[in-house]
């Protein structure tokens, strides 16, 4: 019985194995191109929607067109929108590729050793490939309206100094890839076998409160995919002016959420296995 007890113990603290930093058995596996074509179509479904609920918005409500202030769906359900969207496909995409759709998420994920180097290259390219098509078409189905409204691109906005636009993204990010490792840690999953189901349900609500904080601030990146599709298909040099904050930020949360999270929040898990073998 003792002994039952300390392995349910040690599953209980188990982690997957770190992945090797570079794999090259995965260029030979389907499961691999399959993954990053689901992030690539993933992405580009998360900027197609997303962008052209802001275009819209901005349509119903441009006091030009004798549009309603209050009309549209407002912020909130911009926020709504994104963090819909992201539980929407991070729960099709996590059996396939993770569900990352954003290179800051993994981008903190390599850090963790969970994916390998290889895989989070080809994970950035395909979500930025993502992010320009599916910007692309809302350009191309509604040219003249996305042109107008700025394209959806983040921008620093006016009163706001580089320091406060690059914070918010560092926190936003962080609040992001923080849900993330936490909602798919395998010590509480072994505890509660649902949580994996839920899990696109806690990251899609972290991105929809990030989005309300800080959408008046930067637009909300925290997804240099989803900043850098939008600044290439509307290419004007506003969005490319202070462009670095949303990937140096970005980059910058989803590495302090990484530590923070495996060697902090994780050290007494670590320390419990540790102790179990040093004890059998």
């Amino acid at each position: 019985m003792a002994k039952e007890g300390g392995e349910m113990a040690a599953k209980d603290y188990q982690d997957p194995p770190p992945v090797r930093l570079f794999d090259a058995d995965e260029l030979t596996k389907w499961s691999f191109y399959r993954a990053i074509i689901a992030e690539f179509i993933a992405t580009l479904l998360f900027l197609y929607i997303t962008i052209a609920t802001v275009i819209g918005h901005n349509s119903q409500t441009d006091p030009a067109k004798k549009g309603d202030p209050c009309g549209g769906v407002g912020l909130l359900g911009i926020a709504w929108v994104f963090g819909g969207m992201i539980f929407v496909l991070v729960y099709c995409t996590a059996g396939i590729s993770g569900g990352h759709l954003n290179p800051a998420v993994t981008f903190g994920l390599f850090l963790a050793r969970k994916v390998s180097l290889l895989r989070a290259v080809m994970y950035m390219v395909a979500q930025c490939l993502g992010a320009i098509c599916g910007c692309g078409l809302v350009k191309a189905f509604q040219k003249s309206y996305y042109e107008r409204y700025g394209g959806g691109a983040n921008e620093l906005a006016p009163g706001y100094s580089k320091g406060t636009g690059l914070a918010a993204e560092i926190i936003g990010t962080f609040v992001l890839v923080y849900t993330v490792f936490s909602a798919t840690d395998p010590k509480r999953s072994a505890r509660d076998s649902h949580v994996p189901v839920l899990a696109p349900l806690p990251i899609g609500f972290a991105v929809f409160m990030v989005v309300l904080a800080t959408i008046p601030i930067t637009g909300t990146g925290i997804n240099p995919a989803r900043s850098f599709g939008a600044a290439v298909i509307y290419n004007k040099q506003k969005a490319w002016d202070d462009h670095w904050l949303f990937w140096v930020g970005p980059f910058i949360g989803a590495a302090i959420a990484a530590l923070y999270h495996q060697y902090i929040l994780r050290a007494s898990a670590v320390k419990a296995l540790a102790s179990f073998r040093s004890n059998a």
